[in-house]
Order: C-alpha cells, then structure tokens, then sequence
C-alpha cells in the first residue's frame, strides 16, 4: 500500500513539474535576426531583434532622443567581425562589439561597446565603450514598419551599413585593409619566389588587371598559366590583359580562342563573354 501511494505521489509531482515548465509557443514581438556579410577578406556578422513601428511615433517618443538605446529590441545588437576595420575612417579591432546608439532629431551617435552581455541598455557604462562616431539622420519617404539593418554599396575594401526604422535612417562606412594583405601574398607566393602553379599565376594576373596595376607582369603570369593549363577563363583574361596593353591582335585571338574553348566546354556566359570582348576591341 505504501508503495502504491509513494508511486502515485511521485506521478503527481511529475505532472505538476510538467505544468510549472510547460510554454505555450507564440509568435515573438520582436523577431530575432541575423546577418552574416563577406566584405572584402573579412565577414561582418550582426544580431538583434526587429521592433515594428505599429502605428506609433518611434523616434522622440518610444524611443526618447538623448538617452542610450540598446538599438532594437531585447538584448543589444551586436557586431562581430575577424579582421581589423574602419568605422568612418576610425579603427576598430577585430572582435564582437554591441551596438548602442543616442538618437537625435538630427544627428545620432553610434556606440560600439566592449560589453555584449547586458540586457537592453540596463547597465550600460561608458567606461566600456570601445569606440563613439556622430551620424546625420536621413528622413525618408515612406516608413519602414519592422526595423531593418542591412549592408549595402559593397566594394572589395568596403560596405555601408544602414538601419532604417518608422521613416529615420542612419548609416556609416565600414572599411577593411585588403591591398596590402593580398599584395603580401602575391609577393611572398610569386615574386620573391618562381612558381608554376596556374591557379596562383591566374589569380595574381587577374588581381592585377582589376586593380590596375602593373600589367606587363599580369600578362606574363597569366601567360605561364595559359601554358600550363589553359583554361577558357585564364584565356579569356589573356585577352583583357592584351586589350588593356593596346596590343589588339593578340587581345583577338586570344579572345577567339577563349570562345572556342568556352563552346566545347558548353558554357554559354563565356562565349557571350569573348563576343562582348572582341566587338569592343574592335570598334
């Protein structure tokens, strides 16, 4: 009997356990978001909540002008990225950093603090700031109902990083060393030493043309990987290389080549490349 009444009592606890602990799912307030970006060398990775606008008044009555916010909702948003940057021309070490933010009707300043572990602004100590920068406001047209962060205008060394809420947007420019971390490479893998390897001779060539640097050398490494291996793509930059020197026969026949290539190989991007390539080279 004891035994009985031992099994039944734990059965009870057992389902009042399950009732304290028991949730009911339901859609959150404001929505957690994330948003990773490569940039250049280096991945830009941000978190945080949308708040939406709901018909009120945002900026000046939900969230007070001259007071820190967290910028979103619930817990700050963060940044993080691995390599060093520049935030309006100011250096930023490479680590996690949350986004604090004091808004004005015309100017806001963008704090970037050391501590990611507090919830909203509750706590916030400027001793911790890692770094403070001043942003105009930009009104826009039509309002934006769930707030939104989001990269844009994105280069090789660069990308503007923009959050628009209700009809306010602010943005700054993220920038990141790249030319002197691949011209580095180049040199330690190409110049200071001789190598055949066609993938590094045609990334080297190519990183050059783009860039607009010397373009002997680009032609001649791109030459030792076409002899190497030839490809339809280390052709087809054999050709843009020629056209940039002004050597306009070899710019064409290599151009040609690249298309036959690229027809036997069955990519049609490439043929439309090269006949794209060899008209303007003729005009």
């Amino acid at each position: 009997m004891k035994t009985k009444n031992i099994i039944c009592l734990i059965g009870l606890f057992s389902l009042v356990n399950l009732n304290l602990f028991a949730q009911i799912k339901m859609p959150q307030a404001s929505p957690n978001s994330e948003i990773s970006q490569q940039v250049g060398l280096t991945t830009l990775h941000i978190e945080y909540s949308r708040p939406s606008k709901k018909d009120r008044k945002i900026f000046g009555e939900l969230v007070p002008f001259g007071k820190v916010w967290r910028t979103g909702a619930n817990n700050p948003t963060t940044i993080e990225f691995d390599t060093d940057i520049k935030v309006n021309g100011r250096t930023l070490k490479a680590g996690k950093y949350a986004i604090y933010s004091i808004p004005e009707k015309k100017e806001w300043t963008i704090i970037f603090s050391n501590n990611t572990e507090l919830w909203g602004a509750m706590g916030y100590d400027p001793s911790d700031d890692a770094l403070r920068i001043n942003v105009p406001v930009n009104k826009l047209k039509k309002p934006v109902e769930s707030m939104e962060i989001h990269f844009s205008d994105l280069t090789d060394s660069g990308a503007q990083f923009n959050l628009s809420w209700d009809k306010t947007t602010v943005n700054f420019k993220i920038e990141m060393e790249v030319d002197r971390v691949v011209m580095s490479q180049i040199t330690s893998l190409l110049i200071d030493k001789e190598t055949n390897d066609p993938g590094l001779l045609f990334q080297a060539a190519n990183y050059y043309y783009t860039q607009g640097k010397d373009l002997s050398l680009a032609s001649e490494w791109v030459a030792k990987s076409v002899e190497t291996d030839p490809k339809y793509y280390t052709v087809h930059l054999q050709a843009k290389i020629q056209a940039a020197l002004g050597n306009t026969r070899e710019a064409i026949a290599a151009a040609q080549k690249s298309m036959e290539m690229a027809e036997e190989a069955g990519n049609p991007d490439y043929v439309a490349l090269n006949l794209r390539l060899i008209n303007a080279i003729k005009k």
